[in-house]
């Protein structure tokens, strides 16, 4: 019988959630060299080259791939003949395990997670509670599957309980387009097939928690109707064009991983749950001699690979900036953005609309300003702010009439498309929208020379910051015009990629 001590099973998942937070797996690092290398769209092969940059900073500096640090999900295997030498419930040591890693002094994380969600939505301030699963099965171990996930891909997951006569490629490959870029492609798809609702999408999950394989997969060929799915679905979805931050290019997905289960004869169900260009999961196994090892990738793991603006880039002055410049802007166009930006999430822009309808004075001037959808780590040691990346800018959709017509808002930045509703409001206040890449939030953070919060310090993450940038590379997405890279980008890769020969190797 083994013995598991409560601080070597809480420590390591302390670890583990710490050791995740900064390291990429290294297959997911081969197969995003891979799509970088092979990928023939420069704003495409643009955004895979300040992932891996930043993905390789994160590595030597021990801070966030992301600032999105994730909602906490763990699987566990207990084997039947471990014995607890403890006093807390497994729950308990888990979440005490999250409690540690989101708070330690050296590489704190984002605390993302809110309590009473149909209500006040209030932070817990240490991203607890984790959603945790348990398995009880033979043995005398503990085997743990640890990810971090990221709000925005997770909130692009799909279910659908289809007819049994119904086809599973012909739904997945109309839902990936509706899940747009906010899940910050490339990454991975996870499907769950069979079950009941809830079986499948625990499934999905748990296929998001397997090594990239594909490109094995291809070479040794399928072995059953689960392979066959896998490549078929892998070729038609990058087939899609929508490539990497949904720009447009050669690679959407890096792999689609499948789990299945025998399901009632009435029913198909079928999930699926993206994995982001901030994968983020790590395997161990306790066997009662301790903490879990988690041995350190070695650089030379990552690329050497360096990131510069292009020629034709353009510097702006967020400060002096007028709307005649703005107008001036092209889609697709590269902008290095210095000066005063101000920053804004959900509750912020709600929280606005409160005060605007009651007629109160707002605390903040946002007049021929540039709001900035994110939510910035807690910054450590010298830093101004911690890993501060884009968040989904589709969210704010709903404000961004209100913002640009009763605050003088000039632009936006954030990550992936923006609905019709929001472009319409854009081309109407000849307005912009600019994106930066989802999942480059260190890199990003060090264009932050300055950072303050000027309003609603209560809501934590979510408050409204001032920050002082100097060279933050954009693109800009939606011009005042209303013309969109996510529309434009997308349908002439799928156009090219119909024409592109298939080389056999």
């Amino acid at each position: 019988m083994t013995t598991i001590r409560q601080d070597d099973f809480i420590q390591s998942v302390a670890d583990a959630l710490q050791y995740i937070s900064y390291y990429h797996p290294k297959d997911f690092i081969d197969a995003v060299t891979e799509a970088y290398e092979r990928e023939e769209s420069p704003a495409a092969r643009d955004a895979m080259a300040q992932i891996l940059i930043n993905s390789r900073m994160c590595a030597e500096g021990h801070r966030p791939i992301c600032q999105d640090t994730g909602i906490v999900t763990v699987f566990l295997k207990i084997g039947m003949d471990v014995h607890w030498d403890a006093e807390m419930g497994v729950e308990d040591m888990v979440n005490e395990g999250v409690r540690r890693a989101y708070n330690h002094p050296d590489n704190k994380l984002r605390a993302s997670i809110l309590s009473d969600p149909a209500g006040k939505r209030t932070n817990t301030r240490d991203n607890t509670p984790a959603v945790i699963y348990m398995d009880l099965v033979p043995g005398d171990r503990v085997e743990v599957e640890l990810a971090a996930k990221g709000g925005g891909s997770e909130a692009k997951s799909k279910f659908a309980m289809l007819n049994p006569s119904d086809s599973i490629v012909d739904w997945v490959l109309e839902q990936v387009p509706k899940m747009g870029a906010g899940w910050c492609p490339p990454g991975i798809l996870g499907i769950g097939i069979g079950g009941t609702a809830d079986k499948a999408m625990r499934l999905a999950k748990e296929a998001c928690m397997e090594s990239i394989d594909i490109h094995e997969l291809k070479e040794r060929g399928p072995q059953n109707t689960v392979d066959e799915l896998r490549l078929e679905l892998f070729d038609k979805v990058n087939q899609l064009g929508i490539g990497a931050q949904g720009l447009g290019g050669l690679t959407t997905v890096l792999d689609v991983k499948i789990r299945d289960y025998p399901t009632h004869a009435a029913n198909k169900p079928v999930a699926i749950i993206p994995n982001c260009a901030a994968t983020r999961h790590v395997h161990f196994e306790l066997d009662g001699s301790g903490v879990a090892k988690l041995p350190a990738p070695k650089l030379e793991d990552w690329p050497e690979i360096t990131w510069e603006a292009g020629a034709t880039s353009k510097r702006v002055n967020l400060d002096t900036v007028t709307p005649e410049e703005v107008r001036s802007w092209k889609p697709g166009e590269t902008l290095l953005v210095s000066g005063t930006m101000l920053t804004g999430r959900d509750a912020a822009h709600k929280r606005i609309q409160d005060m605007l309808a009651r007629g109160e004075e707002l605390p903040v001037d946002f007049r021929g300003k540039f709001i900035y959808y994110v939510g910035p780590v807690d910054p450590v040691r010298e830093e101004v702010v911690g890993p501060a990346g884009p968040t989904t800018a589709t969210r704010m959709d709903k404000f961004t009439d209100m913002m640009l017509a009763e605050t003088g808002l000039l632009g936006m930045i954030g990550k992936a498309e923006r609905g019709p509703a929001a472009v319409e409001a854009i081309r109407k206040h000849n307005a912009v929208y600019l994106m930066a890449v989802g999942g480059a939030a260190y890199l990003v953070s060090k264009a932050i020379r300055e950072s303050r919060v000027v309003a609603f310090e209560d809501l934590g993450m979510e408050a409204i910051h001032e920050f002082v940038v100097e060279d933050m590379p954009v693109t800009v997405a939606v011009d005042a015009q209303g013309e969109s890279v996510h529309k434009t980008g997308p349908k002439e890769w799928r156009e090219r990629i119909g024409k592109i020969p298939v080389v056999v190797e």
